[in-house]
């Protein structure tokens, strides 16, 4: 037993020592750092939830059929990527799909206000619609993220290390939770007072675009580049 546990964890010293290599190498090191930063932008998830449930007065039945249309909208997303995003430069999917992300996530504004009641539409229509448009485009963005980390991954190594990328985003995106829930306090938003909810709104949507000077920090190339080389070959 003392042998077996001492070669696990030698074994396992030497794992964190090749994967510590491959991190830090630049070519893996700044992309991870963009897709980090990436999802550490600040959201209004939770702040927009008790809106949705306490104010406008959603049930759980309804908000299952949002899930069930997000879900669908997620399939919608990564079938677009695939058919026609795949050949397009990933700085330029993160650019273009950041800055619509951006400014579709301002409709948000018009739900909370109630605007969208004066052009007709019902709260749990402009809520569906919403959801999917939004939730479609966010799919889209996130596949050139997954490509991306297999990519990056070197020989030998592709599964821990494409597992630790996977959790820095993940890191990255419970971050970007948090500094939400901090904006959202600092907002005064609670469960019963939404007044400051429209600045949080717009305030989390303009601060998605801060990572966008950094895109030089991503590989100039597309997410089919292998499969192009492959062809050329």
């Amino acid at each position: 037993m003392s042998v077996s546990g001492s070669g696990f964890i030698e074994s396992s010293i030497q794992h964190i020592k090749q994967l510590w290599t491959s991190v830090k190498q630049p070519n893996i090191f700044l992309p991870t750092l963009f897709i980090f930063l990436w999802q550490a932008t600040p959201h209004s998830e939770s702040a927009m939830f008790f809106f949705i449930t306490n104010k406008l007065g959603f049930t759980p039945g309804f908000l299952g059929r949002v899930k069930l249309v997000t879900s669908i909208a997620s399939l919608l997303g990564v079938g677009i990527y695939n058919y026609f995003l795949k050949a397009v430069h990933l700085r330029k999917i993160f650019l273009v799909t950041t800055i619509i992300g951006s400014a579709l996530g301002m409709t948000q504004v018009l739900l909370v206000t109630g605007l969208n009641r004066q052009f007709g539409v019902s709260d749990e229509w402009f809520s569906i619609g919403d959801s999917l448009i939004i939730t479609v485009l966010g799919q889209a963005a996130f596949m050139p993220v997954l490509v991306l980390a297999a990519k990056l991954c070197p020989p030998g190594m592709e599964a821990t290390l494409f597992a630790t990328l996977m959790s820095i985003s993940n890191a990255g995106s419970v971050t970007g939770g948090l500094v939400g829930a901090g904006l959202t306090k600092i907002f005064g938003v609670t469960r019963e007072s939404f007044g400051n909810l429209p600045l949080l709104i717009i305030v989390c949507n303009l601060s998605s675009l801060l990572p966008l000077p950094l895109l030089g920090l991503l590989p100039d190339e597309t997410g089919d580049s292998d499969n192009e080389e492959t062809k050329h070959s």
